[in-house]
């Protein structure tokens, strides 16, 4: 995550990296990876373009530590709370998972949106360093709606609804407005087509 910096790097220089990584998110949560223009970003922080690389070496490393970041924030924050939840019910963990990763999209990350905006454009080589980290959120959310839909769970049934749910949550990145959309009433009806039971039929 970016608060994962090394030590061993001079302060100035730790705080030099949050700052591009902040910026770089912004941008390309705004304007998509292809738009982020390197002078543009280093204007913003007020260094010089060639500056940039005493930090990252490309653009393709810059951008892939932002997305990186973008889905360690969200997993660890649906991480964290369901761990404090204690032992639930497998259908309140789900809503739990719903409600926090919405939550984190909206109020807490350009990072995450960074990430869901800009991976279908960035470089193969990019989505390749990505695969893993996707991975294991992905991972995350299938032990949740394999619990909540009962051990004998048909493989492909837990992956069309871990997309469908993350899907719609990703998506609101494109339509959510909190002046006038409700985190919790989403999530209500989300939750609403849901089976009433862990390991019911939908």
């Amino acid at each position: 995550m970016i608060e994962a910096i090394s030590t061993r790097r001079p302060r100035k220089a730790q705080v030099a990296r949050r700052e591009i990584l902040t910026v770089a998110a912004r941008m390309m949560r705004e304007r998509g990876y292809a738009e982020m223009s390197l002078r543009d970003l280093a204007a913003e922080v007020g260094m010089k373009a060639g500056s940039l690389y005493y930090h990252f070496a490309s653009k393709e490393e810059l951008a892939c530590e932002v997305m990186r970041a973008g889905v360690e924030i969200v997993s660890e924050a649906v991480t964290q709370e369901l761990n404090e939840a204690g032992d639930i019910p497998p259908r309140d963990r789900l809503v739990t998972a719903l409600r926090i990763h919405l939550e984190t999209l909206q109020s807490a990350s350009d990072f995450a949106s960074a990430h869901i905006r800009c991976y279908p454009f960035v470089p193969p080589a990019v989505q390749a360093e990505l695969k893993e980290v996707r991975r294991a959120y992905d991972r995350v959310w299938s032990i949740i709606i394999r619990a909540y839909l009962g051990p004998g769970a048909d493989a492909n049934r837990v992956r069309y609804l871990r997309h469908v749910l993350i899907g719609a949550l990703n998506w609101s990145l494109e339509w959510f407005d909190p002046e006038r959309d409700d985190v919790a009433g989403y999530v209500e009806t989300l939750a609403g087509l849901l089976p009433a039971e862990p390991g019911g039929s939908a």
